[in-house]
């Protein structure tokens, strides 16, 4: 069996448990690369040993050269610095953009037909700037956040009621950020809307949950942010590229106009194949929420306003 190549920049906790997911699931073989050679080999040679056990054929290496990436169908980047307790994704701006842009620049040298999915923060503003840096086609630079905040959205939600999270039907979009959107109009349970299951105040907890969810996890731990829950949304994503499953989904992705937004990548419901992006789904959110996910769409332009002038003056 042929299986897809796929390199995971960063052997922190989200690649690394990325990586284990998908040689365990025989989804792929792995690359996993860290500034920390030793490091990657490590947890590597650790993933490799446990996937034994789960019959699994896949294999990985790990290593510092980024040259190992060469021919990969996917680059799944998480490398950069995570959120300390009362940190916003968006200060990590500068910090992660430099990182970001080097390793895009050699993912365009040693695999310029890869996919790229972007899981570092701040998501939205570095899967633009590695659009950016890349010169790909839009279709297949994809940032990792609605998966996992609709994750979270259902899985409070099913908390909160006592039921399945399974029965929950629900969708966040916007920017992965204090102004995302859960989709509380169209939020089901087995087919029952969420309205006629919760009054105002406690949807409004649950919204807010939702928006706040990551900040709780990086206050509980105090030295780490989530890592379980975004590598296996991650790993959802990739499973649907690489068994070209056609699902729809929430991403961040290049907006042309979808929703009154131009110009920026933003979650929105997309189609993920084989090639990528291969649908954006513009529907009828109604008015408030279209109100609510453009306000998101503008503080994501300013971050990446704010990004853009500080590489306009480091050069």
């Amino acid at each position: 069996m042929s299986l897809k190549r796929v390199s995971i920049i960063g052997a922190g906790n989200v690649g690394a448990e990325i990586a284990n997911q998908l040689v365990c699931r025989e989804l792929a073989n792995v690359l996993l690369i860290d500034k920390i050679g030793d490091y990657a080999k490590g947890k590597a040679l650790d993933i490799l040993t446990s996937a034994s056990l789960k019959n699994s054929a896949s294999y990985i290496v790990g290593g510092e050269d980024l040259n190992l990436i060469k021919d990969s169908d996917i680059v799944v980047i998480t490398a950069g610095l995570p959120r300390k307790p009362g940190m916003s994704r968006e200060e990590l701006v500068d910090a992660n953009g430099k990182i970001i842009s080097d390793i895009v620049g050699n993912i365009k040298i040693y695999c310029p037909d890869a996919i790229i999915i972007m899981v570092t923060n701040p998501l939205d503003v570095m899967s633009y700037l590695a659009y950016k840096v890349s010169g790909f086609d839009s279709q297949k630079v994809i940032g990792m956040a609605g998966v996992l905040d609709t994750a979270r959205f259902k899985a409070f939600i099913a908390n909160e009621l006592g039921v399945a999270a399974t029965d929950v039907n629900a969708m966040v979009l916007g920017g992965h950020g204090n102004e995302m959107v859960p989709l509380v109009e169209s939020a089901t349970v087995s087919g029952v809307p969420l309205r006629q299951l919760a009054d105002d105040e406690t949807i409004e907890k649950l919204v807010e949950r939702t928006r706040k969810g990551g900040a709780e996890v990086v206050s509980l731990l105090k030295t780490g942010s989530a890592y379980y829950a975004p590598a296996i949304s991650a790993v959802e994503m990739l499973e649907c590229i690489i068994k070209d499953r056609k699902s729809l989904l929430p991403a961040s992705v290049l907006l042309n106009g979808q929703y009154g937004i131009d110009g920026i990548f933003l979650g929105v419901p997309v189609v993920l194949g084989s090639s990528g992006v291969e649908k954006i789904i513009e529907y009828d959110i109604g008015e408030n929420e279209l109100k609510m996910l453009q306000n998101s769409a503008s503080v994501v332009k300013d971050t990446i306003q704010k990004l853009e002038e500080a590489i306009s003056t480091a050069q």
